[in-house]
Parts: C-alpha cells; structure tokens; sequence
C-alpha cells in the first residue's frame, strides 16, 4: 500500500487516495477525500473568513437549487405557456413557486435579515436593510398575489436578487480567506504547538506554555515556534518573515534562531531563550491583528457616507414607486421602486478600503514589516518629507576605529598595546579598539594592575613600563610628552565630530586612535531610492554639525537639510516648521529620545533595532537592519492609497449612474442585482492587484555609501576602511 493510500481524510478519516483535495486550514496543511470533506471540515473547524466562506457555498448549493427551479417555472409564466386551456394550473404552479421561495429567501436572506435587525436596535441604517426591504417587497407582494389569485408573482425576482448577493458576498469571503490563509503564518505565533523534549520523551504542548531554558525540537520543514539557541543539530532556515531578507541562512551548535523562522531542511534541538510571547513573531502578530481590525480614515468615511446614503435612497425608492404608479400598474411600479433599492446597495463601497488596507497591511508584515494603523499607511503614501536621526538609523550607532596616527611607531603596535589596556573595560569605545584588532588578527599584549580612570581613560603596566590609553589630559597627567604633530592630528580629529584615544608606553604618546560612527551600507541608496520617489530626506541630530555634515554628505543628504545640535524638543519643533512647507511629514529614528519626536510625526517609523520605547511610539516599525526596505513601503502605501481611491471612485459613480437608470424604469430588479455584484466583484480584483506588486529587493553593494573621508596627514597615518 502506497503513501496516499495510507493517509486519511481530515474530517471523514477515510484513505484519501492518489487525487486527495489539499487545504490549508487555521494554518495547518488538511487533505480530503472529497470537496464535500472539505466544506464541512471547514464549516466545523474553519475559523472566521474561511468557516464563513463554506457557510456561504452551502447556501449558495441550497438556495441555487430552490431558485434554479423557480427561475424554470418563472419562464414558462413569462413565455404564456399557462393560458389558455391550462389556466386552470396557474395557481397551482403560484402556489409550487410560493413553496420553493419561500425556503430560498429565508436560507439566503436570514443574514441579511439578522444584520439589518441588529444595526436597527442601535439606530443604524446599512445596505443590508435595502436588500431586506426590496426583497421582503417583492415577496410579500407576491404572497398576496397567491392568496388573491392575482395573474402576476415576482417570487423570481426575490429569490434571483438574494442568490446574486449572495454570490457577491461569497466572492468577498473567499478574497477575506485567501487574504487570511496568506496571513496564517504572522497570526499563528500564539497558537503554535512546540514539540518540547522533556527527559527521554518528547511532548507536544502549546507555545505559551514554553518558558526560557525549555528544550524543543525543530523537525524539517517546521515553523520555530521560540526564539533560542541551537544545541544540537545542522540545518538552513528562512528568516524572510521577520527580518524581510528572503536567503537560507546556516544554523548549527551555537547559532541563534528567531521565532517565526522556517527551518528547511534538517532537524534541530534547541534552548530556547525566553517567553513565546516576548518575540519579535509575537510582537508582529498582535500588531497585525489589532491593525486588521481598525478602520482606516478612508473607510471611516465612506461609511459617514454610506450612513446617509441609505435614507436617501429609501426615499428614492418609495418615491420612483409613488412616481410610477400613477402611470402604471401598481407591480410595474413596485419592480421600479425595488430596482432602485438593490441597485443602490452600497456593498462596493464597504469592500473598496477594508480589503486593500488588509491585502496592503499584510503584504508588509509578511517582509516583518508592522503596521500599527491603517491611517499611517494612507499617510505615509502622503509623504514628501521624512526626517532621519542619525545615530543608529543612518549610521550602525557603534564607534569603530577609523584611524590611527602614530609617530613612527608601527599601527599594529600601538592598536595591539591598546586592545590589551580596553579588554578590561566595558567602555563602547573600549569594546571597538578589541574590535578592531580582533579583525586585524592581532594578539592584545597582556596588560596587569589595569586601572580606570573615571572620566581620562585607563593605565595598567606591561613588560615592566606603564601603558596608557585615554585622554591628553590623562597623558598630561602622567607628564608624558605629546608630540605637536599627534596633537595637532587629534585636535582635527576632534574638530570634525571623531573620538580620539591616545595610547602612551615607555613615558610618551605613541598613536592617536580615531573613532567613529559609520553610515549603514544601505543608507545612501535608501535616501536616493526616496530622492527618486519625490520624497526629501533630511537630518535631525543632536549630534556637533561637523559629525553631522560629515555623515550628512556620506548618505547623500543636502547641506541645506541638516539640523544638527537638536534636543528632543527642538526636533520636535523643526519637524513642525517642515510641515509647513511640505504638508505631512514622518520620522525615522531608534533611540530612547527619539519617542516623542517619532509621537509627533505624521508618520513615525522605527527600525527593529531601535529602543521598546522608540518601537512603541511608532506607527511603523521596520525589521532589523531594514532601512532598505522604507522606499518599498511607500510604494506599498501609495499603491495601496490609490486602490482605495479607485475603488470609492467606482462604487460611487457606479451608484449615481444605476440608481438614475432605475428610477428611469430602464433595470429590472434581477438586472440591478447582477449589475450591484458586478460592482463589487471589481472592487475585489482591483483590490487583488496588490498582491502582484514587485517584492524589495536590497541594494546591491555599488550603491552603498562609501566610508567617511578621513582628514588628511602627512605621515605615520593608516586609515582603516570601514566594513
């Protein structure tokens, strides 16, 4: 017995065979042996838009039944073939057509009834009570037709409008599924299952039940449900959900894994690091979810709109009744007033912002990007304006040693006597010199009585002399002579924003190290991606104007677009000036006083390194080392902005043009139907395009921003590229 022979059915549990029906499922893969399997696992088991997806086939099945059997006997009433001889079967066949709609509108027509009497008990008035009245007309009407023995029924008319709804709203649930089943992975971090080994036996228990120091087992092919540490094991995974970079990365013993990454193609026991819900996973999945369920500025005023809409065409359709009916007969005039109320059923108008901004919301989360708002995504495709911070946005906020200057002494030498000196201290400017001799592969000579002295630098001895590293007051201190042209080197150094070291053994200065920030590969490509997208980037900073103008002309910003020297709250106000001149603007940063500046932007955008504070505070954060990816969710937000704007376009143009042909008597009710579904099924593909936008793709190495220009010296002077 082959493979397929032996799995079974997800709902009937029988053997599925070669040609089993896959699905998946609230996020996990189901096969079934049949589409019937598969609708009624989904009716049991389906969550949201998908068990309301199959609820809506199976009306539909039912209630195409039923209407398929009226619309037949409809058209031999229509076609006379009841007159005559066989007069006497008409109210017979009224009677057949009463007892087959009368199932059909009540199947088809219960959601909508239960929609219109629940907005009514708040005092609302929505497009379900347009359909409900025009359809409760026209078989009420009919009704009394039966009962009259009158020649003329429209029970086809109420069955036919029902099942087109009914097909506009399935289409709608089935976008809304697919929509979610794409989100299933970013919204499953809670109610992910990890394989937890306990002892000799391994268990399967939900994710929020795992604590730090828990191990779990990590089976090919599997979701990692935890943040952790490999202990065991050698595999790839793909990290593109949370870090936006779409590449195998290797993992082996020792490697740090991050929850909501795919392991591809080996298995793994890992440790993991923490509480499940403390990831970045879990961050974007309640991110995600509370961003679906807000309302976007789009939406919310269409529905104001839609809210006064609905009176309005009551009124219309009442009064093209009362028009009629003095010119025709009272059932002629009955079918106007209904043509009027189903055309004009605003439905486009409740899909054209909602499915967009999900479609748009969840193809940035997919590249780790969080949304927290839909009205920053509308606002961000505003943007002409985005204002960086500097350290840790544009640049990597940790000092490296981008130069050493020496008097003769060799480089590695005096970086070497450095490094053993700066390996006792914490210091982030100590933590760069070991650095940076780690990478030039030198040995730190061992330095013992190490010392710091708060506020100067550090001192130790080494092979009987004194070493120092730190300040010129600390070389003045010790009396060691600095020589004019190493002082004079430093104190350009300082002059243009760098940090400087000086390093001293055997009663003298030796070197000048000089530290600084470097820019991010990507930030000069990033600011002319934006320059070409007619969006001005510029420079906040509380950082000295020469460190700023340096970084500044690194990246590819304007002199004129520097401010530098800014408090929080002078970043805050220069934003206000720039919005002035330039409408609405957005801000970039990372840092703990970055918070209310990025508060008080239109748009405010953290990076995934920045401070809790900073992430908090804005409405967009991108992943790790993501900066590349910020022209890329512009074009996102303004794609998504203009098919919202498309969208409302039609639906109201739609409106006015078919509500004017049906108070002109020229659409029939099944007609004004079909043409209302129409409408929304092209708001629905308008709003699928989104799904066939390019994905980002990184800057290639060329366009990254070259190292900071180091101030020229005569001689002795090495300066170190920045990698």
């Amino acid at each position: 017995m082959t493979a397929h022979n032996r799995a079974l059915c997800s709902h009937c549990l029988l053997p599925i065979g070669r040609r089993a029906m896959r699905r998946t499922v609230n996020g996990e893969a189901c096969a079934f042996c049949c589409y019937g399997c598969c609708i009624a696992y989904q009716v049991k088991n389906g969550q949201n838009e998908e068990w309301e997806a199959a609820w809506l086939l199976i009306r539909l099945g039912v209630g195409g039944f039923l209407s398929m059997n009226i619309m037949l006997f409809s058209l031999l009433l229509y076609a006379g073939a009841f007159s005559g001889a066989d007069a006497d079967m008409l109210p017979w066949i009224h009677l057949l057509l009463w007892l087959f709609a009368t199932p059909a509108v009540i199947i088809l027509g219960g959601p909508f009834l239960r929609e219109t009497w629940l907005n009514g008990k708040e005092g609302r008035l929505t497009s379900s009570a347009l359909i409900v009245l025009g359809v409760g007309a026209a078989y009420l009407y009919s009704a009394f037709a039966v009962i009259e023995r009158a020649p003329n029924v429209y029970f086809d008319t109420a069955s036919m409008v029902l099942m087109l709804f009914t097909v506009g709203y399935y289409l709608d649930a089935v976008a809304r599924a697919r929509a979610a089943r794409d989100l299933q992975p970013l919204l499953a971090a809670e109610s992910e299952w990890a394989t937890v080994v306990d002892g000799d036996g391994e268990y399967r228990r939900p994710v929020r039940e795992v604590g730090a120091g828990t191990l779990v087992r990590i089976r090919p092919g599997e979701r990692i449900p935890v943040d952790g540490v490999v202990k065991e094991g050698e595999s790839h995974t793909d990290e593109a959900l949370i870090t936006g970079e779409s590449r195998q990365i290797t993992k082996d013993v020792g490697s740090q894994v991050i929850a909501g990454s795919h392991n591809l193609d080996g298995p793994l026991l890992i440790e993991s690091s923490g509480a499940a819900n403390a990831t970045r996973w879990a961050q974007i999945c309640r991110s995600v979810r509370d961003a679906l369920t807000c309302r976007s500025p789009s939406q919310r005023l269409a529905d104001s709109i839609v809210a006064v809409f609905v009176p309005i065409i009551l009124m219309l359709g009442v009064g093209a009744s009362a028009y009629w009916a003095r010119r025709l007969a009272f059932d002629r005039a009955l079918l106007i007033g209904l043509a009027v109320l189903v055309v004009a059923c605003p439905c486009a108008v409740g899909l054209a912002a909602p499915m967009a901004t999900s479609l748009g919301i969840g193809r940035l989360a997919r590249r780790g990007c969080i949304v927290r708002d839909p009205a920053a995504l509308e606002a961000l495709a505003r943007i002409r304006l985005i204002a960086f911070d500097k350290t840790g946005t544009l640049t990597s906020g940790k000092a490296r040693v981008v130069a050493i200057e020496t008097d003769g002494t060799s480089a590695d030498a005096a970086l070497a006597h450095a490094a053993g000196l700066e390996r006792h201290s914490e210091h982030g400017l100590a933590r760069a010199v070991v650095a940076a001799a780690a990478a030039r592969g030198l040995e730190p000579i061992v330095s013992r009585d190490v010392r710091v002295v708060p506020g100067r630098g550090i001192r130790g001895n080494s092979d009987g002399q004194t070493v120092a590293a730190g300040s010129a007051i600390l070389m003045r201190e010790l009396g060691w002579p600095l020589a004019c042209g190493l002082a004079e080197r430093g104190r350009l150094r300082e002059a243009t924003g760098h940090s400087v070291i000086y390093v001293g053994w055997g009663e003298r200065v030796r070197a000048v190290l000089s530290l600084d920030d470097t820019p991010i590969p990507e930030a000069r490509a990033t600011v002319e991606a934006l320059r070409r997208r007619k969006v001005l980037a510029i420079l906040l900073t509380g950082d000295l104007p020469v460190a700023a103008q340096r970084i500044a002309a690194a990246v590819g910003i304007e002199s004129d677009d520097i401010e530098a020297g800014l408090l929080p709250a002078a970043k805050r106000a220069a934003l206000e000036r720039r919005r002035r001149n330039h409408g609405m603007v957005a801000m970039v940063g990372d840092g703990l006083n970055d918070a209310p500046v990025l508060a008080g932007a239109d748009v405010g955008i953290a990076v995934g390194s920045a401070t809790d504070l900073a992430r908090e505070a804005a409405a967009v954060v991108l992943p790790p080392r993501g900066l590349w990816m910020l022209p890329w969710v512009i074009d996102v937000a303004r794609a998504v902005r203009a098919t919202i704007l498309t969208n409302l376009a039609w639906a109201f143009g739609y409106n006015l043009i078919a509500v004017g042909l049906a108070m002109a008597g020229l659409l029939l009710p099944v007609w004004a139907a079909a043409v209302m579904a129409g409408s929304s099924i092209v708001v629905v593909l308008n709003s699928l395009r989104l799904e066939r936008l390019p994905e980002p793709a990184p800057f290639a190495a060329a366009e990254s921003a070259p190292p900071p220009r180091s101030t020229a010296v005569p001689v002795n002077s090495e300066v170190l590229q920045a990698g």
